[in-house]
């Protein structure tokens, strides 16, 4: 018992997020030998639009701190607010999704870095202005998927965590 804890504290993981209110995507990736390898991805959904907003942000909450819980990432890797002038709405009502990821990770003493979109996509594919399916074909290829993740908030969440491990490769991660 003692060696099995030994052993999961040095495991090295990274959590990615892409936030939301009606799908939050995440993805946890475990740094390896050749190249990081998926432990889990996929999707917490809070409600219906129709769902009040407390219970939507409580539900993002709920489920961020249960995979943190889970797979105790060294790092949680999360895309920036963009904020178009055109729609300040989607804005705030990000911001609530991300205040609860931030409050989880904070919780449990987890470094968040945030990411500006196209930095993401052109750390990861080369092009900051990528498309949905080019991104959801370069995660599939990087990560030796066999099939695209889906939907694209999971492609997101592996994508931030996928930045960020390329970024921080000549800096080890310090597992938690």
């Amino acid at each position: 018992m003692e060696e099995k804890n030994a052993t999961s504290k040095s495991i090295t993981r990274i959590l990615g997020i892409d936030p939301g209110l009606h799908i939050t995507g995440y993805g946890v990736l475990e740094v390896g030998p050749v190249r990081p390898i998926v432990c889990e991805a996929g999707v917490i959904r809070p409600g219906s639009a129709q769902a009040d907003m407390a219970t939507r942000v409580l539900a993002v909450y709920q489920g961020v701190v249960e995979i943190i819980e889970q797979f105790q990432p060294a790092a949680l890797a999360v895309e920036q607010l963009y904020a178009h002038y055109k729609h300040p709405r989607t804005a705030i009502l990000m911001g609530h999704a991300r205040g609860v990821i931030f409050l989880a990770a904070a919780q449990h003493s987890i470094p968040v870095v945030s990411y500006n979109a196209t930095r993401i996509k052109k750390i990861v594919t080369g092009s900051g202005r990528a498309s949905k399916e080019q991104m959801q074909r370069t995660i599939q290829r990087e990560l030796g998927l066999a099939k695209l993740p889906d939907p694209p908030d999971v492609a997101d969440a592996l994508a931030a965590a996928l930045c960020h491990y390329y970024l921080q490769r000549t800096q080890p991660l310090t597992a938690k």
